[in-house]
């Protein structure tokens, strides 16, 4: 499938869709509240298979928190990257563990560095940083008081 055909097919699938221009990659910056719906869908349809998530990212953007999905259908040899945006005073996304297993360990990783809270995720605690620890250290508003970096 080329990145046009995808274009349209994820047009048909999610009409809110915007697609990002001048990127290595077809991008997609879809509507948080639908990512699971989605996802499955890419996977599951045999048109698209996405069988691999590649990774899956925070992004603190001045206005909002992004988790990045990067997918590939090993069967067609294609990618995509999906965006989801959220609110700063409330960012949480359904979890995508259900779809790749592999997401588990991701999205902990996200949360324990941004504070994304993954809906329905089996086990959604802390993966590096101690239960006790205050704060999400990837945040671009975060202060760390011990280890301070001026540049």
């Amino acid at each position: 499938m080329s990145n046009e055909q995808l274009q349209n097919y994820m047009k048909e699938l999610v009409p809110e869709v915007v697609f990002e221009e001048n990127t290595q990659y077809l991008v997609a910056v879809v509507p948080t509240e639908k990512i699971y719906a989605i996802t499955e869908n890419l996977k599951k349809n045999a048109s698209t298979a996405f069988d691999y998530m590649l990774s899956l990212t925070g992004v603190d953007y001045p206005d909002s928190y992004a988790v990045v999905y990067h997918l590939e259908s090993t069967k067609h040899n294609h990618l995509i990257v999906l965006k989801a945006k959220m609110d700063k005073q409330n960012p949480k996304i359904d979890s995508v563990c259900k779809v790749w297993p592999a997401a588990e360990l991701q999205e902990r990783e996200v949360f324990d560095f941004f504070g994304v809270h993954f809906n329905n995720h089996p086990d959604l605690r802390r993966l590096f940083m101690d239960e006790e620890w205050q704060g999400y250290p990837l945040r671009k508003d975060y202060k760390d008081e011990i280890n301070i970096v001026e540049l």
